[in-house]
């Protein structure tokens, strides 16, 4: 029978929500439909919203269903997310909030393809792609299935509803709406479910909670040591890539307040798992025969229930008016980790894939648009799976390992050490990363492994493989760069094999500025130059395209129009006809056959020297050293 007062209850809240959304579309200003505006709030997140949509990043359906699920099943001891997310926000924090604020990133990709350049940034975009959707996926089932216990309707018409909304107002508002949506919807979730303790608590059914009376502290043993590090591994590191958090990062006014939010949010995180520890707690203690459950399933509660287990305590241990406020606060939780997910995932896809790779030269108002159809197909996309996608847990768990397995270490890579990587080390890195992965095996998809590695049971690996998978893939990717590099700039292989363009193969019509400000430098050998005019402020690039070796200007905020690209190539033309003026006063000294100018090295020692040049090394060559790059 179809519960009408959950009903009331639950159009009410999505009202609400709805209402917030919209008020928040309006917050954006002038520039409302810029890349800043829609997908970082023009930068422009205040102290209290960035901590409520910061500790949101991982507060979800998913987080605090499994949180009482993984209590009533195994334990305190293997719930291992609460505390394994929150130290993913603090190294996140500690190792690239600052960097990648103070770089002006947009998306997590962008660091990539600044280093490896468009195409392979495109290719790192399919693991972050399905991440997140398949997230989405995963807690909009996880809602449809809650919905359906407290208010007995149809699973689909609770799923696509709440689809709908979330991507409502994410279309309009971008990440104002997200964020702040994100703040009524954590108040939902810690009043929610705050409110039902007491209730379940104290229900004749529920006996002490004590530890000494009932166990859900669990126990490790010794044979899944291995298996206890690696999730905890996954959880820490792999929580880190995520274009969920990092478009909090990148929206922060500055730097520093990026990283307090980062910290401030992981305390949050384990806040707003108490709840969920408590609820698991009193499943744990309860006798199922003496509630209303009996008779509707089995008892002690199998594995498909158990999953359940908090919409069940909401639904048979509180009265009817309290399970409906813990229902709101499972849907609030749901759309806050919904909406992020599609609109991070939509913000990497017009940015990454659409401007940077296909369209350049696309106008903001062209961008925006992109991005709207993008939020609408990946948000029915995530509806789709949820609704027909029976093993969507297995496909979240497998793309949360790559993302941990490839992402994480070339993430670090590019933000910490770029000199010592380049596009070989990447694709190699991602190539044997996918294979380590893969090779473990995946349960919930039926996937057999094709390595039994040590510790295997019969059923799982007990081998902290997803953590050698993710060694392997970053030693890959220090290994094949340095490599390439030597047998480039050795001269074992020809120029004309560097088929990526990135180590020696530079396009002559690619500028490289390295070393100070005040040295310009040419390579006679590869026709390349690095030139800093020292008359006025060069604009610099560092991503480049791979395939034809010219930079890609859509990585520059401000040349998104054709008028813009125009003054900027006007601007281009005025500096080299400076240069060439600067360069005529050495000709005396040109005595190569192809005629490129030579200019010695001179300290500072003349105030009319001008600026100084050097001969380059041919190091400077090498497309992933951190060189910053312009075209002439």
């Amino acid at each position: 029978m179809i519960n009408i007062g959950g009903i009331v209850a639950i159009v009410v809240f999505y009202l609400l929500i709805l209402f917030v959304g919209i008020w928040a579309a309006k917050k954006k200003g002038n520039g409302g439909e810029s890349e800043e505006e829609v997908m970082l709030a023009g930068r422009n997140i205040g102290l209290f919203v960035g901590i409520f949509t910061m500790t949101a990043t991982w507060v979800g359906g998913g987080y605090i269903s499994g949180t009482a699920e993984e209590i009533y099943g195994k334990g305190l001891i293997w719930c291992q997310a609460p505390f394994g997310y929150a130290l993913s926000l603090v190294f996140g924090g500690l190792l690239f909030a600052n960097k990648m604020r103070e770089q002006g990133y947009v998306t997590m990709l962008d660091p990539f393809q600044d280093a490896f350049g468009e195409r392979m940034g495109g290719m790192l975009f399919i693991p972050a792609l399905c991440g997140e959707v398949f997230w989405s996926a995963a807690t909009l089932a996880a809602l449809g299935a809650t919905i359906s216990v407290i208010v007995d309707i149809d699973v689909n018409i609770s799923v696509i509803l709440s689809a709908c909304i979330a991507i409502f107002y994410t279309l309009f508002g971008g990440l104002y709406s997200v964020a702040y949506t994100d703040v009524i919807q954590l108040f939902f979730i810690f009043f929610g479910l705050w409110v039902s303790i007491p209730f379940a608590m104290t229900n004749s059914a529920v006996s002490s909670i004590a530890p000494s009376e009932v166990d859900w502290v669990g126990t490790l043993e010794p044979q899944y040591y291995g298996q206890y590090f690696d999730y905890g591994m996954l959880l820490i590191f792999g929580g880190i890539p995520w274009q969920a958090y990092f478009q909090r990062v990148l929206s922060s006014k500055s730097a520093s307040r990026a990283q307090i939010l980062s910290y401030v949010a992981a305390i949050g995180c384990v806040v707003m798992a108490l709840p969920s520890v408590l609820i698991g707690a009193v499943a744990k203690a309860t006798n199922w025969n003496e509630t209303d459950f009996r008779g509707k399933g089995n008892i002690p509660l199998d594995a498909e229930q158990a999953r359940m287990v908090l919409p069940m305590v909401l639904q048979y241990l509180t009265p009817a008016y309290v399970s409906f406020c813990g229902l709101g606060a499972v849907s609030a939780a749901t759309m806050s980790s919904a909406d992020s997910s599609v609109l991070g995932a939509s913000s990497m896809f017009a940015r990454n894939v659409y401007r940077l790779i296909f369209r350049p030269r696309a106008s903001e108002h062209e961008i925006m648009w992109v991005m709207r159809i993008s939020i609408f197909v990946t948000g029915a996309m995530a509806t789709t799976m949820a609704l027909t996608v029976h093993t969507i847990y297995g496909l979240w768990y497998l793309c949360s390992d790559l993302v941990y397995v490839i992402l994480f270490p070339q993430l670090l890579m590019v933000v910490h050490f770029k000199p010592y990587c380049n596009t070989y080390g990447s694709v190699a890195s991602y190539v044997i990363g996918f294979l380590a992965r893969v090779s473990g095996g995946e349960p919930l998809m039926n996937l057999q492994p094709f390595i039994y590695y040590p510790g295997w049971n019969g059923s799982e690996q007990l081998f902290p493989f997803r953590t050698l998978a993710m060694v392997l893939s970053l030693i890959s990717v220090i290994a094949f760069s340095m490599l390439t590099r030597f047998l480039f700039e050795s001269g074992k292989l020809p120029p004309s094999w560097d088929f990526l363009r990135c180590v020696v193969n530079i396009p002559e019509d690619v500028v490289r500025v390295s070393g100070s400000g005040d040295e310009l430098e040419t390579n006679d050998a590869m026709g390349e130059m690095a030139v800093m005019t020292g008359l006025g402020e060069v604009r610099k690039y560092s991503a480049t395209d791979e395939m034809n070796g010219r930079v890609n200007p859509a990585l520059n905020l401000g040349s998104d129009s054709d008028e813009e690209a125009s003054q900027q190539l006007a601007s281009s033309v005025a500096q080299r006809a400076k240069l060439q003026q600067q360069l005529s006063i050495g000709a005396n000294s040109i005595d190569s056959p192809s005629h490129r100018p030579m200019i010695s090295n001179r300290k500072a020692g003349s105030a009319n020297a001008g600026p100084t040049a050097a001969v380059g090394s041919g190091s400077a060559a090498a497309n992933n050293t951190g060189d910053r790059q312009t075209t002439l």
